[in-house]
């Protein structure tokens, strides 16, 4: 592994899998385990950097087919780069577009050679493969990039299944050959379903390939959690000890307590701010629907256990207000307090891995 990219394991749990470590990048350290929020168009929606960075947030995932249709990563490039363009000092995390090879399949035609994607908006034509796609994450200047994939739905037959494997791990093979930047860690993603034997065959192509970081993809799209767990265990010995693990799209605080359980390091997912943005707040003691008429007259925190700026000085009440008003303040706070909840979730697991809960 690059040496700006070491991966550093400082403790494990004695009763699991799980182990707290501190992973290098040129825009700093990640200590693991970890969350990122979700800036898919280089801004997490409804929240600035500096709040970010008030909520304890150490790094942020973008999205390279998104920022490919706007501004277009030649533009990033020109204005510095994903950090300048977006004033994110902190480590920078990009998704290939492969996840929409599988959320825009009605749009897509895929063969060996790649995606070509069908603009939703304006009807053109894009297409992706995988030099183009190490091409996009290279311009855009991430820390670190993922290798173009293609994930299936669930269900899915064997055979599909399979053939989609088969061509994630061609398609890993060209992003390895095709990326030129040292300063940037590449990461292979594991496919394979929920089937046991394509998961071990593309977690061992990816290692014989020499990738020393994976992600684990295809999961979290309608297999629900016992099949998803099931899948991570299938091919979590399989990985050196010493590479991250980084599970993609994952998820619920319940779900991301356990991957951790079975050595997963990174997470992402859009939950804490989409459901910010519709009045859901997690909370200690569960989730709040703050548009609820029970919190009409609640003087209240948000979550009482919670120290985030939105908890230490607004109510439920103030809160339900703004979301009946249509404030955009609303979504904001409520985002806002979800994401400083997700980090607090992190760094109480790192905490107990330490033994310092």
């Amino acid at each position: 592994m690059n040496e700006a990219f070491s991966f550093n394991i400082i403790a494990k749990d004695k009763s699991s899998q799980a182990r707290s470590g501190e992973w290098n990048t040129p825009h700093g350290p990640i200590r693991t385990p970890a969350f990122m929020p979700v800036g898919t168009n280089a801004t997490v929606k409804a929240l600035t950097p500096q709040q970010l960075k008030d909520c304890n947030v150490s790094v942020l995932i973008c999205n390279a087919y998104h920022l490919h249709r706007r501004p277009g990563e030649k533009i990033v490039a020109q204005m510095g780069g994903l950090h300048r363009f977006m004033n994110w000092p902190g480590p920078i995390l990009t998704d290939s577009g492969g996840f929409q090879v599988f959320s825009l399949a009605e749009l897509t035609e895929v063969s060996d050679d790649g995606v070509e994607f069908k603009d939703p908006i304006n009807g053109d034509t894009i297409m992706f493969t995988p030099e183009k796609v190490m091409e996009i994450e290279e311009a855009l200047g991430a820390d670190i990039i993922v290798q173009f994939d293609q994930p299936v739905a669930y269900p899915a037959t064997y055979e599909a299944t399979k053939e989609a494997t088969l061509r994630s791990i061609k398609w890993a093979q060209a992003c390895l050959k095709a990326k030129s930047r040292p300063d940037q860690m590449l990461l292979g993603i594991v496919q394979g379903g929920i089937f046991k034997d394509l998961r071990e065959l593309s977690t061992k192509s990816l290692l014989d390939m020499g990738f020393t970081g994976l992600a684990i993809g295809g999961l979290s799209v309608g297999e629900g959690s016992e099949l998803m767990f099931e899948s991570i265990r299938a091919i979590r010995h399989l990985i050196p000890p010493e590479y991250p693990v980084y599970l993609m799209g994952v998820g619920t605080p319940e779900d991301i307590v356990k991957a951790v359980e079975l050595g997963v390091d990174l997470f992402d997912c859009v939950l804490p701010t989409r459901n910010g943005r519709n009045g859901y707040g997690f909370t200690a003691n569960g989730s709040i629907r703050i548009r609820n008429l029970q919190y009409q007259s609640d003087q209240s925190a948000l979550d009482s256990e919670c120290k985030c700026y939105t908890c230490t000085n607004f109510t439920r009440s103030y809160l339900r207000h703004l979301f009946q008003s249509e404030e955009m303040l609303g979504p904001t706070l409520l985002s806002m307090h979800n994401v400083y909840y997700f980090q607090s979730l992190m760094k109480q697991m790192r905490g107990k891995i330490l033994n310092k809960d």
